[in-house]
């Protein structure tokens, strides 16, 4: 077990690194604007399960060996931040399936397994992710408990702050849509959603 101690360090500790703006809360506010705050959950599932494995694997070892070859990294990279680009281009110009209709346009629909593999890429591919759980973890384990037991609750604690701060993005997302439709602002809604997703693409790609 993780003594009471480190948890009322973990807690505030993490949720500060986490609430920070980065790509997975910048996706997440995107969402929230564009495909609404319930469909923008499966987004946040899939990025939730890439956290957890991302947390476990560096744990394990396994993160320090990839970050010192990131050529493992780099077609992962590449080809996730061209999707999201390429998404972020296609709603800037009102076009495709996640950008918000046109006044006369039917809705357009985002599949389920589409928005969780954006949430499982983008957390499974950030290099920064990898390096701040090799920093962050191993000081709040100690080796001379169990190690199975404190990784659980340190696991499901980050994944609940983690969404806890999903939902405040996506949310503030659609306060934003709220906003700018009710000015009948559509196209600028989602321009600024388009540059918000080929942000996330360039940043992934090249972070």
């Amino acid at each position: 077990m993780v003594s009471p101690s480190l948890l009322a360090l973990f807690v505030p500790t993490f949720f500060f690194v986490s609430a920070t703006p980065g790509m997975c809360m910048t996706l997440s506010m995107t969402l929230g604007m564009t495909v609404g705050f319930r469909r923008a959950l499966w987004m946040m599932a899939g990025e939730l399960v890439g956290v957890g494995l991302v947390a476990s694997l560096s744990v394990l070892g396994v993160a320090a060996v990839m970050l010192n070859y990131p050529e493992a990294f780099s077609i992962f990279k590449w080809v996730g931040g061209a999707y999201l680009f390429y998404l972020g281009v296609q709603m800037w110009l009102s076009k495709g399936k996640m950008a918000i209709p046109l006044e006369g346009e039917q809705p357009r629909h985002t599949g389920i397994k589409e928005l969780m593999i954006q949430g499982f890429v983008t957390a499974v591919a950030n290099p920064k992710g990898w390096a701040f759980f090799i920093s962050l973890l191993p000081p709040f384990i100690s080796a001379d408990q169990a190690m199975a037991p404190q990784l659980t609750i340190l696991i499901v604690l980050i994944l609940l702050i983690e969404f806890i701060c999903l939902m405040m993005y996506a949310a503030g997302g659609r306060t934003l849509r709220h906003f700018l439709q009710k000015s009948g602002n559509v196209r600028v809604m989602n321009r600024i959603a388009g540059s918000l997703m080929m942000g996330v693409g360039v940043w992934l790609a090249v972070g």
